[in-house]
């Protein structure tokens, strides 16, 4: 085991970093619309919600905080909807996701014409899996002092601005913080919830055998869907 590569940190990406990600989908057992996105999407945990969400891991491939990990989920059905009876939240989503797709094929968002728009359609959003694009993270401060912080996604960095291109070259750039101010803690519970997995005063037990400890279980990563043009999503061509 001597060659075995050291485990990293559990420290957070700075806060403003600019980094290159690869975002992958986790499979949340629902159904989205159409064959592609069967079993896709994730239900949310608040009791009487219709929310569903797609569940999103980033991970950075290159750079100094290369291989660190985060995680975010993005409304695409139900929750609030505006004045045409559309949800809010897959608004928002739907934006991001296309800033994503600009920003993985260094497409000019202002770009409408006819080719740009063929390489934003997707056949669902399972297309997403595997893409990559330039990200600026956020440190994202947790209201429950139960939680530590954590990382988010704070916006999708896209061709034209000056951090872009160096950031999908792989090269280092200095951080620009978000400066968000913390949001107040909320009162802690006696009893942490069960999917915590927090014991409120549980003892400590000898810390058991590496090869004793049951294997992390990876998400079936999703097949990649063709885009509507022959080759698969225009992002894993290159």
């Amino acid at each position: 085991m001597n060659d075995a590569e050291l485990p990293r940190g559990s420290d957070l990406i700075p806060d403003g970093s600019f980094v290159k990600v690869i975002m992958h989908l986790r499979k949340g057992g629902l159904d989205g619309q159409g064959e592609a996105d069967r079993g896709l999407l994730k239900a949310t945990k608040t009791q009487g919600s219709d929310v569903k969400m797609l569940d999103c891991e980033f991970t950075v491939t290159a750079g100094p905080h290369i291989r660190r990990k985060f995680w975010q989920t993005f409304t695409v059905v139900g929750g609030k909807v505006d004045e045409q009876g559309v949800s809010i939240g897959w608004k928002i989503s739907k934006g991001i996701f296309r800033a994503m797709i600009d920003s993985a094929l260094g497409l000019d968002p202002q770009d409408m014409s006819e080719g740009a728009k063929a390489k934003r359609m997707l056949r669902g959003l399972s297309d997403l899996h595997g893409i990559t694009f330039a990200a600026k993270v956020r440190v994202e401060p947790a209201n429950d002092p139960r939680y530590s912080d954590s990382n988010r996604l704070d916006r999708v960095v896209l061709p034209g601005e000056p951090e872009y291109a160096k950031v999908m070259a792989g090269e280092g750039v200095a951080a620009a913080p978000s400066n968000r101010p913390a949001r107040p803690p909320t009162a802690a519970a006696t009893t942490p919830p069960a999917w915590s997995g927090q014991a409120a005063t549980a003892p400590a037990a000898p810390a058991p055998r590496m090869w004793e400890r049951p294997a992390a279980t990876s998400p079936t990563p999703q097949p990649a869907a063709p885009a509507p043009a022959a080759g698969g999503p225009a992002w894993l061509n290159g």
